[in-house]
């Protein structure tokens, strides 16, 4: 389920909503974890599907990230200690490889000409669970 919702900066956007996180006066509370992956950081809620940096494992096996931040409706943790009992866990679902970058040098005058190519690896996970540890 996705909400209509403001971010600083965007005229709308829509953030997802996870279907247990109902409370019991009606209102829905959104669940999100910012979480860290190859040195990058990502913002992720349960249902995502990411791509992260290359992770070795085939399609199917189950990943667990470290955790930056968790908010739980209006609840904000960003405090490591609590953190470590926090588990945001992912199953990989694909490997992909991003645009081939061509990567041309050129000295003037001297003849020197090099051509390169690189594309980069990433691994599209899914993520299951996050789980504060609360109930």
């Amino acid at each position: 389920m996705f909400v209509l919702g403001r971010q600083s900066g965007d005229s709308c956007a829509l953030a997802r909503v996870s279907p247990a996180a109902e409370t019991a006066g009606g209102k829905w509370q959104i669940v999100y974890a910012i979480v860290k992956s190859g040195g990058r950081q990502h913002k992720v809620s349960v249902g995502d599907i990411v791509e992260v940096d290359r992770i070795v494992g085939k399609p199917g096996s189950a990943v667990d990230f470290k955790t930056l931040l968790v908010v739980d409706g209006d609840q904000v943790t960003s405090d490591p200690w609590i953190l470590e009992g926090v588990t945001v866990s992912g199953e990989i679902v694909a490997e992909i490889k991003a645009a081939k970058i061509d990567i041309l040098k050129y000295k003037n005058k001297t003849g020197y000409r090099v051509r390169q190519g690189h594309r980069q690896k990433y691994t599209q996970v899914k993520v299951t669970s996050i789980e504060t540890g609360k109930k």
